[in-house]
């Protein structure tokens, strides 16, 4: 994947002396890989706005996960904003789509996570003894596909037939502050009540350490919004395979093919930074990306330039 610097710039959603956050595109690695080969991190100097050094990433999104990624201006600011991303005082809300979907409501995931094994590089797993990982989930909104329908083979379907918006589309360079009435951190929107019962305690906040079973994973899809309480590897992608929802174009953790499948659906929605004292925190919100619109407008989105 190519991108330009002048494409780099208009994918720019939050602009201060301090951080930067862009929407980062899917399929597109922030850094280079043992392997090397493009990335992100090489347009940065696009974004120097005058000072005599580029960003620099102040945390990492996967690959092929879209959204919201913050970018420190300078040594001090990237101290600080590490600092927070440490100690937990960064929200981070992502929004995906699940292949089938839990039962309630809302709930907890707790399932530590170690390293798949030492061939299969970032791969990770649920581990017992592996390292604490804590995610929070809820439910948004629900579809049930067609008769005869998979979850993957609809999301192909929808993803291919979905027409991209122009570069950049989002909320502009130079916004002091971004907030949105869509704000699922605090307004989430309305969505169906789901039947109470199966998987009762994650909904009541215990701690999950095995699968859920889903009967009808490839015959219904669930968005959901993801809040991730530590910043694992790969996090919400075990987390939501290992609760038996994957999340829809998986071709690690869930069912999709390794080529021709719809792309991960999992965006970096929001982020919160509460980066300036006496001084309430940054919101940032990212446009939702061409290849997950459609499968989102069954659940009941609205395009975000409607409100």
């Amino acid at each position: 994947m190519t991108v330009t610097p002048e494409e780099i710039i208009a994918r720019l959603l939050y602009r201060d002396g301090l951080m930067l956050v862009i929407d980062k595109p899917a399929g597109f690695a922030v850094h280079k890989g043992p392997k090397g080969g493009e990335s992100l991190e090489d347009y940065f100097g696009a974004l120097r706005f005058g000072l005599p050094r580029a960003p620099a990433l102040a945390h990492r999104l996967d690959r092929d996960t879209s959204g919201c990624l913050v970018l420190g201006r300078h040594r001090k600011a990237l101290a600080e904003l590490g600092r927070l991303f440490k100690s937990g005082r960064i929200a981070k809300t992502y929004w995906a789509l699940v292949e089938g979907g839990p039962a309630e409501d809302e709930g907890r995931i707790d399932l530590p996570l170690g390293r798949k094994d030492a061939t299969r590089g970032w791969w990770m797993k649920h581990d017992p003894q592996g390292q604490p990982a804590v995610t929070t989930w809820k439910v948004l909104a629900r579809a049930q596909l067609p008769s005869g329908s998979t979850a993957q083979a609809v999301g192909t379907d929808l993803a291919t037939s979905s027409s991209p918006p122009p570069c950049g589309e989002g909320l502009g360079v130079g916004v002091d502050r971004v907030s949105s009435s869509e704000s699922i951190l605090h307004h989430p929107p309305p969505h169906p009540s789901p039947t109470r019962g199966e998987g009762a305690d994650r909904a009541s906040g215990k701690d999950v350490s095995q699968p859920a079973a889903n009967a009808s994973a490839g015959h219904r899809l669930t968005w959901l919004a993801l809040e991730p309480l530590t910043g694992r590897t790969h996090q919400l992608r075990v987390h939501c395979a290992a609760m038996g929802w994957p999340i829809l174009g998986d071709s690690v953790y869930g069912g999709a093919p390794r080529a021709g499948g719809p792309g991960l659906h999992l965006h970096a929605r929001e982020i919160m930074v509460p980066l300036y004292k006496n001084r309430a925190p940054i919101q940032v919100i990212a446009p939702v990306p061409p290849h997950m619109q459609s499968a989102l407008r069954r659940c009941g989105w609205r395009d975000d330039a409607s409100g």
